[in-house]
């Protein structure tokens, strides 16, 4: 009876199911209550088929994208799975599948920052469990391991295992040095990246000692690219101070990274890549390109960085030394061949070797070779013009030490002296400053103009310090003739006192060595009797102390006081001789013409000229001319200016005498020129008197090396010939390049 239910309810089952004939189980129509036709339900599509929400696809797809996210890293998903099922669906039913399985595609395979997790979570995963199993099996590790020498130990095993299967695999290698160069490159372009990560992974390379080959020769090779092409484009568009400091912040960049996650190894070829692609290769034309403009400026930190950067290249300080010389050269020749500039050429040179001293202490760290350089670079600069740096420096020194000169205190001008040294140093033709030092010392000691007498002895001791004692015995010597004249003149005084007829002039006389002093041009003027006299009075007196001697009177230097009366008042006159004895005619009359003028005094007219000039055009204006104008002409007259004013009672009118002439420094300039034609000549038969016979070329470097001035071959020559034609030497009659000394 059982069985026959069962059969039952498996006939009344398959009569309710059918299988259509797609395999999908299909419903009849059940029977109804009533016997006959049978209805059926019939379900039809919409006409207009529902739209998909705006934006529905690419946020379905994000939810999506998040969900497979979460699978691959382990972590909850935030959506319900059936939620994300009936998405699928609906996104297919919408013909969306294409594109939903290759975005599908792309989540699926882990892009390179993902895959470096990935990878270092393996590795970590496994240096964990290889520590837990050696743990268990350390006294193996440490007794038969140990004993065997050929064994590795359980760690290197569980290392070699790692590299054999994975890292050796080169599909798995080369997407892992790949994405940890890309992460570097992203870094390098400013962007944050897991540092920890890459330190990680790298020191599993080289724990798996795969570092160097697998990692190092291309991440070299790619910084070498990299920088290669940054520095040609940098030099191009950036300026040097720039571009210097950018070069230093990638150096400082490139050891921040060997710091936190690059093998120490890779340091020194890392840093010489970059060295080398953004320094060495272009080493000349950031000198060409930036080092003038960054000396003008004194840019003083960007030349330190210069110097800091150049001496990490092969090569660079050389380079760099080399167009510093250079640039010496070219900014003090022209400072020195200018003659434009000679009246600031001086202080210019001053202000340059300051300038040049500060970077080479500040910038170069006092490096030996470039103090060297700077030093050889002025020599030859300041040479390139003969003696006319020596005559300015003279009349510079000159400057500072003359009465009025108020710049300076007396600290101050020690340093300034001290400067002077430094550039006189420099100079080839010393005797042409020692002319015109001398020729200036001379007006300072006789007109009274010398500021100080410590300050002129304390150049003096430098000098001496510089150039040994026959170069400054002249300059001593004149010292010496002026503190003699003041005992002489003691005694003098004395004398007059004990005359029954006492002058009511006071004279004051310097007697100077005749070889000490520069040589002056014998002018006779008419003095006043009262001079006169004086005068006689005074050779009388020294010849009879000093019998043998010979004087000679030199007007050119002597100066007066003059009382003078103007309806103001009272005043006094500091004046040259020659002025004293233009303004003492006007006691004899009220007008006169030059030629007048000149007839009385026998002043020379040049002289006369300039004389008059600076009373009649000057500041102070005792006479007046007339017509009025700048310059004396032949046919001008003048009066004495009784309406003279000035806040003053003694006024200084003797400037004249401290102003050169062109004459004056002409005639300085010709007297240094035939001293040298003497002192060639006398090298020329020390020479030959000691040698008895010399060839010519042997002479001239005899001549080249005891000479101490800058003279040209063919100079040279003239003197052999003249000493020739006066006997001194011979030509050998065979060989007539050679010479004989004439005994």
């Amino acid at each position: 009876m059982a069985e026959d239910t069962r059969q039952n309810k498996r006939a009344s089952f398959s009569a309710l199911t059918e299988l259509s004939t797609n395999g999908m189980a299909r419903t009849p129509a059940l029977a109804s209550g009533k016997t006959g036709a049978s209805k059926k339900l019939v379900i039809k599509n919409f006409k207009d088929r529902p739209k998909l929400a705006e934006n529905y696809t690419e946020d379905t797809w994000l939810k999506l994208r998040d969900a497979v996210s979460a699978i691959q890293n382990s972590t909850s998903i935030k959506y319900n799975l059936e939620e994300l099922y009936q998405a699928v669906e609906n996104l297919c039913s919408y013909k969306v599948s294409p594109t939903l399985y290759k975005q599908l595609r792309q989540v699926y395979s882990l892009d390179n920052l993902s895959f470096l997790k990935r990878m270092n979570r393996c590795w970590q995963d496994h240096c964990r469990q290889t520590i837990m199993i050696r743990s268990i099996f350390l006294f193996l590790d440490r007794t038969y391991v140990l004993q065997n020498s050929l064994l590795p130990s359980i760690w290197d095993t569980g290392l070699e295992l790692f590299r054999t299967h994975i890292v050796s695999d080169s599909a798995v290698q080369k997407r892992t040095v790949e994405a940890i160069l890309e992460q570097i490159e992203l870094e390098r372009n400013g962007e944050t990246v897991d540092r920890s990560l890459l330190r990680s992974l790298l020191g599993m390379l080289s724990d798996l000692q795969v570092y160097k080959d697998s990692f190092e020769e291309r991440f070299l090779a790619e910084t070498d690219r990299l920088y290669a092409a940054e520095g040609q484009r940098l030099m191009q568009e950036r300026d040097v101070p720039e571009y210097l400091h950018h070069v230093a912040r990638r150096l400082e960049e490139e050891n921040d990274r060997i710091l936190s996650y690059l093998d120490q190894s890779t340091q020194k070829p890392l840093i010489c890549c970059v060295e080398k692609q953004l320094l060495g290769e272009h080493m000349t034309a950031i000198l060409q390109k930036g080092l003038s403009n960054l000396l003008d400026e004194n840019r003083v930190t960007e030349l330190a960085l210069l110097y800091q950067l150049f001496s990490k290249v092969k090569g660079g300080l050389p380079t760099l030394l080399q167009f510093w010389r250079d640039y010496i050269k070219s900014f003090g020749g022209e400072i020195v061949c200018t003659p434009e500039k000679d009246k600031d050429m001086v202080q210019d040179l001053l202000d340059f070797k300051d300038k040049m001293d500060n970077v080479a202490q500040s910038c170069f760290g006092r490096n030996e070779a470039f103090i060297n350089a700077m030093k050889e670079a002025f020599e030859t600069f300041i040479n390139k013009r003969p003696n006319k740096p020596a005559e300015l420096i003279a009349k510079y020194v000159d400057s500072k030490l003359r009465a009025g000169n108020k710049e300076a205190t007396e600290e101050e001008l020690e340093r300034i002296l001290d400067k002077i040294m430094i550039i006189f140093r420099f100079i080839h033709g010393k005797d042409v400053f020692e002319a015109f030092y001398k020729k200036d010392l001379a007006k300072r000691l006789l007109v009274g103009k010398s500021a100080s007498v410590d300050a002129e002895k304390s150049m003096l001791s430098k000098l001496k310090h510089e150039c040994g004692a026959a170069f400054t015995s002249k300059l001593e010597g004149m010292f010496k003739d002026m503190e003699l004249s003041k005992d002489i003149m003691i005694q003098f005084k004395q004398h007059i006192q004990n005359q029954s007829e006492p002058s009511n002039i006071e004279l004051t006389v310097n007697i100077l060595t005749m070889g000490y002093w520069p040589s002056y041009t014998p002018m006779e003027v008419h003095l006043p009797s009262e001079m006169v006299k004086l005068q006689e009075v005074f050779k009388l007196f020294y010849l009879g102390k000093h019998s043998g001697r010979k004087l000679q009177w030199q007007p050119t230097l002597g100066h007066a006081v003059l009382k003078a009366e103007f309806k103001e008042g009272k005043k006094e006159l500091q004046v040259s001789l020659f002025q004293t004895l233009v303004l003492l005619m006007f006691n004899e009359g009220e007008e006169f013409s030059v030629e007048e003028i000149r007839a009385a005094t026998g002043i020379e007219e040049g002289e006369l000229k300039r004389t008059l000039q600076s009373l009649a055009c000057g500041k102070a204006r005792v006479l007046n001319k007339n017509p009025r104008g700048k310059d004396v002409e032949d046919g001008d007259r003048f009066n004495f200016n009784s309406d003279f004013r000035h806040k003053l009672f003694r006024i200084k009118i003797n400037q004249i005498q401290m102003k050169e002439t062109v004459e004056e420094q002409v005639n300085t300039t010709e007297r240094v020129f035939q001293d040298r034609q003497y002192q060639i000549d006398a090298a020329v038969v020390r020479i030959m008197k000691m040698r008895k016979t010399l060839s010519h070329n042997l002479l001239v470097s005899e001549l080249y090396n005891q000479l101490k001035f800058p003279v040209k071959p063919g100079d040279l020559k003239k003197r052999i010939e003249s000493l020739i034609d006066r006997d001194y030497m011979e030509r050998d009659k065979e060989t007539p390049n050679q010479y004989h000394y004439v005994a």
